[in-house]
Protein backbone atom coordinates (compact mmCIF):
# COMPACT_ATOMS: atom_id res chain seq x y z
CA UNK A 1 0.00 0.00 0.00
CA UNK A 2 2.81 2.28 0.75
CA UNK A 3 4.73 1.50 -2.98
CA UNK A 4 1.27 2.01 -4.54
CA UNK A 5 0.47 4.87 -2.84
CA UNK A 6 3.55 6.67 -3.53
CA UNK A 7 3.26 6.31 -7.29
CA UNK A 8 -0.02 8.27 -7.06
CA UNK A 9 0.35 10.94 -3.97
CA UNK A 10 3.20 13.23 -5.72
CA UNK A 11 1.77 13.65 -8.93
CA UNK A 12 1.09 17.22 -10.10
CA UNK A 13 -2.46 17.25 -11.13
CA UNK A 14 -3.38 15.80 -7.59
CA UNK A 15 -6.84 17.28 -5.76
CA UNK A 16 -6.35 18.57 -1.88
CA UNK A 17 -8.94 16.21 -1.43
CA UNK A 18 -7.34 13.03 -2.84
CA UNK A 19 -3.84 13.66 -1.10
CA UNK A 20 -5.30 14.30 2.06
CA UNK A 21 -7.10 11.15 1.72
CA UNK A 22 -4.23 9.29 1.05
CA UNK A 23 -1.92 10.27 3.69
CA UNK A 24 -4.75 9.27 5.90
CA UNK A 25 -4.30 5.69 4.24
CA UNK A 26 -0.59 6.48 4.47
CA UNK A 27 -0.88 6.06 8.35
CA UNK A 28 -2.66 2.91 8.42
CA UNK A 29 0.18 1.76 6.84
CA UNK A 30 2.69 2.71 9.61
CA UNK A 31 3.19 -0.66 11.21
CA UNK A 32 4.46 -2.35 8.26
CA UNK A 33 8.37 -2.32 8.49
CA UNK A 34 8.98 -2.65 12.21
CA UNK A 35 6.03 -5.45 12.07
CA UNK A 36 8.49 -7.72 10.09
CA UNK A 37 11.52 -7.28 12.67
CA UNK A 38 9.10 -8.19 15.14
CA UNK A 39 7.77 -11.23 13.48
CA UNK A 40 11.75 -12.10 12.28
CA UNK A 41 12.60 -11.68 15.81
CA UNK A 42 9.79 -13.63 17.37
CA UNK A 43 10.59 -17.05 15.10
CA UNK A 44 13.69 -17.21 15.87
CA UNK A 45 13.76 -16.77 19.13
CA UNK A 46 11.19 -19.33 19.85
CA UNK A 47 12.28 -22.04 17.09
CA UNK A 48 15.85 -21.40 18.20
CA UNK A 49 15.34 -20.99 22.18
CA UNK A 50 17.04 -24.80 22.72
CA UNK A 51 20.02 -25.23 20.22
CA UNK A 52 21.45 -22.78 17.61
CA UNK A 53 23.99 -24.68 15.05
CA UNK A 54 25.29 -21.23 13.47
CA UNK A 55 27.02 -22.67 10.06
CA UNK A 56 23.63 -24.58 9.58
CA UNK A 57 21.46 -21.21 10.31
CA UNK A 58 23.02 -18.80 8.32
CA UNK A 59 23.74 -21.21 5.43
CA UNK A 60 19.64 -21.36 5.56
CA UNK A 61 19.07 -17.88 5.69
CA UNK A 62 21.48 -17.22 2.39
CA UNK A 63 20.15 -19.69 0.17
CA UNK A 64 16.54 -18.79 1.58
CA UNK A 65 17.01 -15.14 1.82
CA UNK A 66 20.06 -13.77 0.33
CA UNK A 67 20.56 -15.32 -2.65
CA UNK A 68 16.79 -14.00 -3.94
CA UNK A 69 18.07 -10.87 -2.91
CA UNK A 70 20.57 -11.24 -5.31
CA UNK A 71 18.11 -12.59 -8.45
CA UNK A 72 15.90 -9.93 -7.86
CA UNK A 73 18.45 -7.19 -7.89
CA UNK A 74 19.63 -7.96 -10.78
CA UNK A 75 16.08 -8.68 -12.46
CA UNK A 76 15.06 -5.18 -11.26
CA UNK A 77 18.54 -3.13 -12.04
CA UNK A 78 17.87 -4.79 -15.83
CA UNK A 79 14.70 -3.72 -16.12
CA UNK A 80 15.19 -0.35 -15.07
CA UNK A 81 18.42 -0.21 -17.74
CA UNK A 82 16.08 -1.44 -20.54
CA UNK A 83 14.23 1.44 -20.30
CA UNK A 84 16.60 3.75 -20.81
CA UNK A 85 19.59 4.79 -22.69
CA UNK A 86 22.43 1.97 -20.99
CA UNK A 87 26.14 2.01 -22.53
CA UNK A 88 26.51 -2.08 -21.88
CA UNK A 89 30.40 -1.42 -22.30
CA UNK A 90 30.77 1.15 -19.53
CA UNK A 91 32.09 0.76 -16.58
CA UNK A 92 30.11 2.85 -14.58
CA UNK A 93 26.94 0.66 -15.83
CA UNK A 94 29.08 -2.64 -14.18
CA UNK A 95 29.48 -0.74 -11.22
CA UNK A 96 25.83 0.47 -10.22
CA UNK A 97 24.56 -2.74 -11.00
CA UNK A 98 27.24 -3.36 -7.84
CA UNK A 99 25.89 -0.82 -5.54
CA UNK A 100 22.39 -2.27 -6.01
CA UNK A 101 23.62 -5.00 -3.97
CA UNK A 102 24.11 -2.57 -1.04
CA UNK A 103 22.02 0.36 -1.25
CA UNK A 104 19.44 -0.70 -3.76
CA UNK A 105 17.49 1.88 -6.17
CA UNK A 106 16.01 0.13 -8.92
CA UNK A 107 14.79 -2.68 -6.35
CA UNK A 108 14.24 -0.05 -3.76
CA UNK A 109 12.21 -1.81 -1.51
CA UNK A 110 14.76 -4.87 -1.04
CA UNK A 111 16.93 -2.59 1.50
CA UNK A 112 15.08 -4.39 3.54
CA UNK A 113 16.74 -7.70 3.13
CA UNK A 114 20.01 -6.20 3.53
CA UNK A 115 19.15 -4.83 6.90
CA UNK A 116 17.29 -7.91 8.64
CA UNK A 117 20.15 -9.87 7.59
CA UNK A 118 22.35 -7.99 9.60
CA UNK A 119 19.98 -9.28 12.54
CA UNK A 120 20.69 -13.29 11.41
CA UNK A 121 23.99 -12.64 11.05
CA UNK A 122 24.28 -11.28 15.02
CA UNK A 123 21.96 -13.50 16.19
CA UNK A 124 24.05 -15.69 17.88
CA UNK A 125 25.00 -12.43 20.40
CA UNK A 126 20.75 -11.82 20.95
CA UNK A 127 20.12 -15.36 21.56
CA UNK A 128 22.91 -15.39 24.46
CA UNK A 129 22.03 -12.38 26.46
CA UNK A 130 18.47 -13.18 25.77
CA UNK A 131 18.93 -16.99 26.84
CA UNK A 132 21.18 -15.62 30.19
CA UNK A 133 17.65 -12.93 31.37
CA UNK A 134 15.42 -15.50 30.72
CA UNK A 135 17.27 -18.28 32.74
CA UNK A 136 17.44 -15.40 36.09
CA UNK A 137 14.09 -14.53 35.47
CA UNK A 138 12.95 -18.28 35.68
CA UNK A 139 13.83 -18.13 39.71
CA UNK A 140 11.30 -15.34 40.21
CA UNK A 141 7.99 -15.44 41.09
CA UNK A 142 5.47 -14.12 38.31
CA UNK A 143 5.01 -10.56 39.71
CA UNK A 144 8.46 -10.07 39.68
CA UNK A 145 9.10 -11.32 36.30
CA UNK A 146 6.44 -9.21 35.02
CA UNK A 147 8.08 -6.25 36.53
CA UNK A 148 11.66 -6.70 35.55
CA UNK A 149 10.26 -7.51 31.95
CA UNK A 150 8.08 -4.12 31.95
CA UNK A 151 11.08 -2.43 33.17
CA UNK A 152 13.30 -3.84 30.24
CA UNK A 153 10.99 -3.05 27.64
CA UNK A 154 10.45 0.66 29.04
CA UNK A 155 14.08 1.32 29.84
CA UNK A 156 14.93 0.44 26.18
CA UNK A 157 12.27 1.82 24.50
CA UNK A 158 13.09 5.03 26.05
CA UNK A 159 16.72 4.60 24.90
CA UNK A 160 15.19 3.58 21.34
CA UNK A 161 13.04 6.62 21.50
CA UNK A 162 15.87 8.73 21.85
CA UNK A 163 18.04 7.06 18.91
CA UNK A 164 14.72 8.15 16.46
CA UNK A 165 15.00 11.77 18.36
CA UNK A 166 18.64 12.16 17.42
CA UNK A 167 17.90 10.55 14.06
CA UNK A 168 15.01 12.30 13.26
CA UNK A 169 16.30 16.28 14.29
CA UNK A 170 19.92 15.78 14.87
CA UNK A 171 22.08 12.92 12.33
CA UNK A 172 21.08 14.93 9.18
CA UNK A 173 23.06 18.08 10.31
CA UNK A 174 26.46 15.55 11.58
CA UNK A 175 26.61 14.14 7.56
CA UNK A 176 28.75 16.39 6.67
CA UNK A 177 32.00 14.96 6.92
CA UNK A 178 32.76 12.62 4.16
CA UNK A 179 33.62 9.43 5.37
CA UNK A 180 32.94 6.41 6.53
CA UNK A 181 30.80 8.54 9.36
CA UNK A 182 29.04 10.06 6.80
CA UNK A 183 27.87 6.78 4.94
CA UNK A 184 26.84 5.25 7.41
CA UNK A 185 24.61 8.24 8.50
CA UNK A 186 23.11 8.58 5.06
CA UNK A 187 22.21 5.07 5.23
CA UNK A 188 21.09 4.69 8.64
CA UNK A 189 17.64 3.67 7.60
CA UNK A 190 19.54 0.00 6.69
CA UNK A 191 21.65 -0.55 9.45
CA UNK A 192 19.62 -2.96 12.25
CA UNK A 193 20.05 -0.53 15.37
CA UNK A 194 17.62 1.72 13.91
CA UNK A 195 14.96 -1.00 14.12
CA UNK A 196 16.50 -2.99 17.75
CA UNK A 197 13.59 -1.91 19.69
CA UNK A 198 10.98 -4.53 17.65
CA UNK A 199 13.76 -7.26 17.58
CA UNK A 200 13.47 -6.76 21.91
CA UNK A 201 9.79 -6.71 21.74
CA UNK A 202 10.23 -9.69 19.33
CA UNK A 203 12.34 -11.73 21.98
CA UNK A 204 9.73 -11.06 25.07
CA UNK A 205 6.75 -12.09 22.39
CA UNK A 206 8.72 -15.45 21.76
CA UNK A 207 9.46 -16.36 25.39
CA UNK A 208 6.92 -15.35 27.57
CA UNK A 209 3.94 -15.58 24.89
CA UNK A 210 0.83 -16.92 26.66
CA UNK A 211 1.24 -13.65 28.93
CA UNK A 212 1.95 -11.37 26.05
CA UNK A 213 -1.26 -12.57 24.30
CA UNK A 214 -3.14 -12.26 27.00
CA UNK A 215 -1.59 -8.47 28.31
CA UNK A 216 -2.85 -7.57 24.61
CA UNK A 217 -5.86 -8.66 24.81
CA UNK A 218 -6.70 -7.17 28.07
CA UNK A 219 -5.27 -3.81 26.85
CA UNK A 220 -7.31 -4.01 23.34
CA UNK A 221 -9.75 -1.11 24.15
CA UNK A 222 -7.37 1.29 25.19
CA UNK A 223 -5.01 0.47 22.70
CA UNK A 224 -7.66 1.07 20.26
CA UNK A 225 -8.47 4.76 21.48
CA UNK A 226 -4.73 5.62 21.69
CA UNK A 227 -4.18 4.24 17.93
CA UNK A 228 -7.27 6.48 17.26
CA UNK A 229 -5.63 9.44 19.20
CA UNK A 230 -2.42 9.26 17.87
CA UNK A 231 -3.54 8.61 14.24
CA UNK A 232 -5.53 12.14 14.37
CA UNK A 233 -2.05 13.77 15.83
CA UNK A 234 0.35 12.65 12.94
CA UNK A 235 -2.75 12.95 10.11
CA UNK A 236 -2.55 16.80 11.46
CA UNK A 237 1.17 16.65 12.16
CA UNK A 238 1.91 16.26 8.32
CA UNK A 239 -0.77 18.69 7.03
CA UNK A 240 0.78 20.94 9.28
CA UNK A 241 4.13 20.63 7.62
CA UNK A 242 3.24 20.39 4.03
CA UNK A 243 3.06 22.57 1.69
CA UNK A 244 1.29 22.33 -1.75
CA UNK A 245 2.65 18.80 -1.73
CA UNK A 246 1.79 16.53 1.29
CA UNK A 247 5.40 15.23 2.84
CA UNK A 248 4.93 12.00 3.95
CA UNK A 249 8.39 12.10 5.16
CA UNK A 250 7.17 14.12 8.36
CA UNK A 251 5.56 10.84 9.20
CA UNK A 252 8.65 8.71 8.67
CA UNK A 253 8.69 5.15 10.93
CA UNK A 254 11.99 6.03 12.57
CA UNK A 255 10.19 9.46 14.05
CA UNK A 256 9.97 8.85 17.99
CA UNK A 257 5.98 10.14 17.81
CA UNK A 258 6.01 7.61 14.78
CA UNK A 259 7.55 4.79 16.89
CA UNK A 260 4.53 5.45 19.50
CA UNK A 261 1.74 4.83 16.66
CA UNK A 262 3.75 1.84 15.44
CA UNK A 263 3.79 -0.16 18.95
CA UNK A 264 -0.40 0.77 19.08
CA UNK A 265 -0.89 -0.35 15.51
CA UNK A 266 0.86 -3.54 15.85
CA UNK A 267 -0.34 -4.32 19.58
CA UNK A 268 -3.67 -3.53 18.36
CA UNK A 269 -3.55 -5.88 15.48
CA UNK A 270 -2.35 -8.83 17.21
CA UNK A 271 -4.90 -8.21 19.99
CA UNK A 272 -7.77 -8.22 17.43
CA UNK A 273 -6.06 -10.80 15.48
CA UNK A 274 -5.26 -13.24 18.26
CA UNK A 275 -9.44 -13.33 18.96
CA UNK A 276 -9.89 -14.75 15.14
CA UNK A 277 -10.84 -18.37 15.19
CA UNK A 278 -8.74 -20.74 13.61
CA UNK A 279 -11.46 -22.01 11.31
CA UNK A 280 -12.87 -18.59 10.33
CA UNK A 281 -12.24 -17.52 6.12
CA UNK A 282 -10.33 -14.65 6.90
CA UNK A 283 -7.69 -16.79 9.08
CA UNK A 284 -7.63 -19.34 6.54
CA UNK A 285 -6.98 -16.31 3.65
CA UNK A 286 -4.15 -14.40 5.32
CA UNK A 287 -2.50 -18.06 6.35
CA UNK A 288 -2.28 -18.70 2.47
CA UNK A 289 -1.41 -15.00 2.14
CA UNK A 290 1.44 -15.61 4.59
CA UNK A 291 2.61 -18.43 2.98
CA UNK A 292 3.50 -16.75 -0.27
CA UNK A 293 4.67 -13.35 1.12
CA UNK A 294 7.69 -13.19 1.07
CA UNK A 295 7.84 -13.84 -3.08
CA UNK A 296 5.08 -11.35 -2.90
CA UNK A 297 7.16 -8.96 -1.38
CA UNK A 298 10.17 -9.21 -3.68
CA UNK A 299 7.81 -8.83 -6.88
CA UNK A 300 5.77 -5.97 -5.49
CA UNK A 301 7.87 -3.22 -7.18
CA UNK A 302 7.65 -4.77 -10.30
CA UNK A 303 4.39 -4.88 -10.71
CA UNK A 304 3.75 -1.99 -9.48
CA UNK A 305 6.31 -0.55 -12.63
CA UNK A 306 4.45 -2.58 -14.86
CA UNK A 307 0.89 -1.07 -13.67
CA UNK A 308 2.47 2.71 -13.64
CA UNK A 309 3.21 2.23 -16.98
CA UNK A 310 -0.20 2.32 -18.00
CA UNK A 311 -1.79 5.13 -15.16
CA UNK A 312 1.35 8.06 -15.77
CA UNK A 313 0.48 8.72 -19.25
CA UNK A 314 -3.27 9.21 -18.09
CA UNK A 315 -4.84 12.26 -16.65
CA UNK A 316 -6.19 11.54 -13.11
CA UNK A 317 -6.94 14.85 -11.19
CA UNK A 318 -9.75 13.52 -8.77
CA UNK A 319 -9.04 10.01 -9.55
CA UNK A 320 -5.66 9.25 -7.34
CA UNK A 321 -7.62 7.65 -4.39
CA UNK A 322 -9.65 5.33 -6.55
CA UNK A 323 -6.50 4.27 -8.84
CA UNK A 324 -4.34 3.97 -5.77
CA UNK A 325 -7.10 1.18 -4.26
CA UNK A 326 -6.98 -0.24 -7.52
CA UNK A 327 -3.46 -0.42 -8.02
CA UNK A 328 -3.10 -1.72 -4.29
CA UNK A 329 -5.43 -4.28 -5.35
CA UNK A 330 -4.14 -5.64 -8.43
CA UNK A 331 -0.54 -5.76 -6.69
CA UNK A 332 -1.56 -7.82 -4.33
CA UNK A 333 -3.18 -10.37 -6.29
CA UNK A 334 -0.96 -10.40 -9.28
CA UNK A 335 1.94 -10.70 -6.96
CA UNK A 336 0.83 -13.16 -4.79
CA UNK A 337 -0.21 -15.68 -7.91
CA UNK A 338 3.24 -14.84 -9.34
CA UNK A 339 4.64 -16.06 -5.85
CA UNK A 340 2.57 -18.92 -6.01
CA UNK A 341 4.12 -19.43 -9.88
CA UNK A 342 7.08 -19.20 -9.09
CA UNK A 343 6.93 -21.55 -5.96
CA UNK A 344 6.21 -24.60 -8.16
CA UNK A 345 9.11 -24.35 -10.13
CA UNK A 346 12.22 -25.91 -9.81
CA UNK A 347 14.94 -24.18 -7.68
CA UNK A 348 11.84 -21.63 -6.62
CA UNK A 349 13.86 -21.67 -3.07
CA UNK A 350 16.29 -19.32 -4.98
CA UNK A 351 13.54 -17.45 -6.56
CA UNK A 352 10.98 -16.60 -3.78
CA UNK A 353 12.51 -18.94 -0.44
CA UNK A 354 11.82 -22.80 0.08
CA UNK A 355 8.69 -24.55 -0.58
CA UNK A 356 6.25 -25.67 1.44
CA UNK A 357 7.13 -28.76 3.98
CA UNK A 358 4.97 -31.05 5.82
CA UNK A 359 4.52 -30.74 9.39
CA UNK A 360 4.89 -33.87 11.76
CA UNK A 361 2.53 -35.24 13.12
CA UNK A 362 3.39 -34.62 16.71
CA UNK A 363 3.03 -31.94 18.50
CA UNK A 364 5.93 -28.86 17.86
CA UNK A 365 6.33 -25.41 19.08
CA UNK A 366 4.82 -24.48 15.40
CA UNK A 367 1.17 -26.06 17.00
CA UNK A 368 1.26 -23.48 19.31
CA UNK A 369 2.27 -20.66 17.90
CA UNK A 370 -0.72 -20.99 15.46
CA UNK A 371 -2.74 -23.40 17.73
CA UNK A 372 -4.98 -25.57 15.51
CA UNK A 373 -3.32 -25.06 12.17
CA UNK A 374 -2.43 -27.98 10.43
CA UNK A 375 -1.20 -26.93 7.16
CA UNK A 376 1.75 -26.84 5.70
CA UNK A 377 4.16 -24.08 6.38
CA UNK A 378 6.57 -22.12 4.21
CA UNK A 379 10.48 -20.66 4.96
CA UNK A 380 9.38 -17.17 4.40
CA UNK A 381 11.32 -13.96 5.28
CA UNK A 382 10.38 -13.95 9.01
CA UNK A 383 10.78 -17.70 9.61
Amino acid sequence: MQHSLAEYIYRADILPADSIMLMIVYHFTRFGTPTFVFLSAVLLFYNYEQKLHYPSFIRKRFGDIYVPFILWTLVYWISVRLMMYTNWLDAETWKSLVRELFAPQAGYHLWFIIMVFQFYLLFPLFRRIAIQIRNRLKEMEHKQQNRIVFAILLISGLAYGYLLYLSYYRMGQWAVAPGIGQTLLNHRTSIFVMYIFYFILGAVCAFMLDRFRSVMVKILPWNALLSILLFVYLAYDVLRGSGETMNLNISSYLKPTTFVLILSQMFLIYGILHLLSVKSTFYKLFTWVGRYSFGGYLVHALVIYWISSFTRPLQLAGYHLGFTLLTFALTVIVSLLISYGLSRLPFSRYLVGLGRRRIPATTTKQDKIEPGLKTPVTNSLTE
